[in-house]
């Protein structure tokens, strides 16, 4: 099934069978350095069970610097990458190793800017290529960087990237995700041959995030976007609850605008003390039914953002947002309210004479049917009474 590759078309991510690969990720910044092996395979566990394709890692960790794994074994000697420690990297590869046996992607951050003190432009080729070559025969590994969104990390972002292709012969994808944001890779980085796809960031603002993926997705020359860090749910640090409703929110808005999405839970990543729990959070399971639901579409892959599909009633402003894809070829058309609403829908956008149309709650998975209908003139839709956010599928018969 891996490695991960992009399709001919640049839109999407394809396995080495060249079959669509649906990037569901989940963020656990600490794989490698907080957990131990036991620890390890319950979160590996989950995440497969749930349905997640890629984990997001940090090589070093998260936020706080570079310390000692949970064995107490730094990733070097003396503050020096050249220098790895064979401890800490022994126990990266079992979580490695345990990945791969569970079809799991780790996407590792090789580099993060608050490892500059260790890292720098003179030993990052170096460093770079030696983690490569390690995992050079790792099938499911996609390389990424976090540096900040500023043209003074071009150059270590691009030895970075020369010591990553260097290591492995090209055998792996490369991406960024700044850190802090604003949202887009694109703003320095799109045209960097070594950038296999584009990653977004936006923290608490998810008003921003179809107007970055909507931006990214017409650059040319095309690349996938990943939508890759949003809101945690549970985090406290937003001034507003993160609910289930705004981890759908996020990841519906990601897919109907073109991107794929990637998801993290507050006391998940940070391993507060309820990290087991939260591996199993609303939002979660939520974001299985919505893997399922994408999955059923036939070729869902030709999925194509299209907010014409609106007679009225489409919204790409603010954060609460409705919004439409359609099947290349008009097999079918889904629309995503992330709120109450009423709307019409232009129902030649959906090939064949009739059209099928239901809604189905993304709480549940629940399905209701919404009528048979005609491809030509308008068709008015209200969501359905009490639903928090809904989706509507609509169907060429037969």
């Amino acid at each position: 099934m891996y490695p991960v590759k992009i399709s001919d078309n640049k839109r999407y991510f394809v396995d080495q069978q060249g079959d669509p690969f649906f990037w569901m990720g989940t963020t656990q910044w600490e794989l490698f350095r907080g957990f131990s092996l036991e620890d390890t395979e319950a979160v590996l566990e989950s995440a497969r069970r749930i349905g997640f394709t890629v984990v997001q890692v940090k090589m070093m960790g998260g936020g706080d610097g570079i310390k000692p794994n949970i064995d107490g074994a730094p990733p070097w000697a003396d503050n020096d990458p050249l220098r790895p420690d064979p401890t800490y990297f022994r126990h990266m590869d079992a979580v490695v190793e345990m990945a791969r046996a569970k079809n799991i992607n780790l996407s590792i951050a090789v580099f993060h800017q608050r490892y500059r003190e260790s890292i720098t432009v003179q030993n990052a080729r170096a460093w770079a290529k030696w983690v490569s070559q390690r995992y050079r025969d790792v099938p499911t590994i996609i390389w990424s960087m976090t540096p900040e969104a500023k043209e003074e990390s071009f150059p270590i972002t691009r030895e970075l990237a020369a010591g990553l292709r260097e290591g492995d012969g090209g055998k792996h994808l490369i991406t960024l995700k700044p850190d802090p944001a604003p949202p887009y890779t694109s703003n320095f980085a799109h045209q960097e041959g070594w950038l296999d796809f584009n990653c977004i960031q936006t923290w608490k603002w998810v008003e921003d995030l179809y107007g970055a993926i909507t931006h990214d997705y017409h650059l040319q020359p095309t690349k996938p976007v990943v939508m890759a860090e949003g809101a945690y749910e549970a985090g406290e640090e937003y001034g507003y609850e993160i609910s289930p409703l705004w981890v759908r929110r996020q990841a519906y808005y990601s897919y109907l605008a073109g991107a794929a999405h990637s998801y993290g839970h507050n006391a998940a990543w940070r391993i507060g003390p309820n990290w087991r729990e939260a591996l199993d959070a609303p939002g979660a399971r939520q974001l299985s039914l919505l893997k399922g639901i994408f999955l059923s579409r036939p070729e869902w892959w030709r999925l194509v953002p299209d907010q014409s599909v609106f007679a009225s009633g489409g919204q790409t402003e603010g954060q609460v947002l409705n919004l439409a894809a359609r099947h290349e070829k008009g097999r079918w058309v889904m629309i995503y309210c992330g709120g109450e609403a009423s709307f019409a829908v232009d129902m030649s956008k959906v090939g064949g004479k009739e059209v099928n149309a239901f809604w189905i709650d993304p709480r549940t998975a629940e399905t209701v049917a919404a009528g048979s209908h005609a491809n030509t003139g308008t068709a008015s839709f209200p969501t359905p009474s009490g639903w928090e956010d809904a989706l509507l599928v609509l169907e060429a018969a037969g």
